[in-house]
């Protein structure tokens, strides 16, 4: 996708299309591809939803509800930047597909300087604190900007730690949303030292779905990633999975065999991650990295330019029922999709767009479809 700097109408109708419900990131850039631009794309909702066996009526965020969000940016200090601008940050870019608008809030440039991961437990211990703590510090003094996730424990303690160097906070909820509530005064010190970064509307409240999406950013937006302390079962270890997709570097502190805390980071060390016992560990890593010129091995296959509808149509006319019957709770890939109906690639993505868009299905960001229901 080529940079370009959009017109506030422009963005509006980005904005638009990127905030309608059942338009997720996957098929926000197929509607693009498809359609050429988010007006045409946004002129087609309704009739793709009712293709893909939607019987209600499709709700479009109208150009007034988009105007109020760029309002409530200008009135926050923040700014709205779109995927295809200039200004998005570049390691972010390299995803597939990128988050198509992020909201930004603070004075910090990402792509200033090399940039490093720092996660671990929300109930860290004082040792994992400590070391966390030491680590950012450090990583700042080398002109490294640490990157976390505003979470009690290890994130807070790194973000603490790397406030005068340079840090960014990757939140699940809006900007303006603080969580947990005792990072009030590190929230505000961060948007006015650091960075805040959110793809979602400012004041949003942030749900339990929201947070493997807020994983994904962490590491995309960092050359690598450095787990302090995790349980077998843990979002930072979710982050550490996302990064080895994305061609990040993975690390880990270890940890003693008795802390239920230090099986997850133990664990990474046995598959193959870095082991980091300080700083000098972590700068050895980084310095051996290029930034990922790649997108993440998600196999959406995006295009410059529009492709041709009817063809796209026709494609998914021959597939779509027989893959709703094959979605279930639990995520699939595309390609296991396009194996059991025997259908081309592009055949079975134009289909899910169309399921997606009418509620019966959601399309993860890193490649896995699972079926939709009311109550989800």
């Amino acid at each position: 996708m080529n940079a370009a700097r959009l017109t506030r109408a422009g963005r509006l109708d980005w904005l638009r299309l990127a905030r309608t419900s059942g338009v997720g990131p996957v098929t926000f850039y197929q509607l693009i591809t498809r359609y050429g631009s988010p007006d045409a794309a946004i002129a087609e909702l309704p009739r793709l939803a009712r293709r893909g066996g939607r019987t209600g009526r499709f709700e479009i965020v109208t150009r007034d509800k988009a105007e109020a969000e760029l309002d409530r940016h200008e009135e926050l200090g923040a700014r709205l930047v779109c995927a295809c601008e200039p200004e998005f940050p570049k390691l972010l870019a390299a995803l597939d597909p990128p988050p198509p608008v992020l909201t930004l809030l603070g004075p910090l440039n990402p792509d200033d300087q090399p940039s490093c991961a720092i996660v671990g437990a929300r109930n860290a211990s004082a040792v994992g604190l400590r070391f966390a703590g030491d680590l950012a510090r450090e990583l700042g003094r080398r002109g490294v900007t640490v990157i976390s996730g505003l979470a009690r424990g290890i994130d807070g303690a790194a973000h603490a730690a790397a406030l005068e160097s340079g840090t960014a906070a990757v939140v699940a909820g809006g900007v303006a949303r603080i969580y947990p509530p005792e990072h009030h005064e590190l929230h505000h010190a961060i948007a006015r030292q650091g960075l805040i970064v959110s793809e979602t509307p400012p004041d949003y409240a942030a749900q339990a779905r929201d947070f493997p999406r807020r994983n994904r950013l962490i590491s995309g937006l960092s050359l690598g990633v450095v787990v302090v302390e995790a349980a077998e079962r843990s979002g930072s270890l979710i982050t550490a999975r996302l990064a080895g997709e994305q061609g990040r570097e993975v690390m880990a502190v270890p940890g003693s065999p008795l802390d239920p805390r230090a099986r997850g980071t133990n664990r990474l060390l046995r598959d193959g991650a870095a082991l980091i016992e300080s700083a000098e560990d972590v700068i050895a890593v980084l310095e051996n990295v290029r930034p990922p010129a790649l997108k993440e091995p998600g196999g959406w296959d995006y295009e410059d330019g529009p492709a041709d509808p009817r063809a796209s149509e026709d494609a998914a006319d021959a597939v779509r029922e027989r893959i709703a019957e094959l979605l279930s709770p639990a995520p699939v890939s595309k390609d296991e999709l396009a194996r059991l109906t025997g259908a081309p690639a592009g055949a079975v993505l134009a289909a899910l767009v169309e399921l997606e868009l009418a509620g019966r299905c959601e399309i993860d960001p890193g490649g896995l479809v699972r079926a939709a229901y009311p109550d989800d």
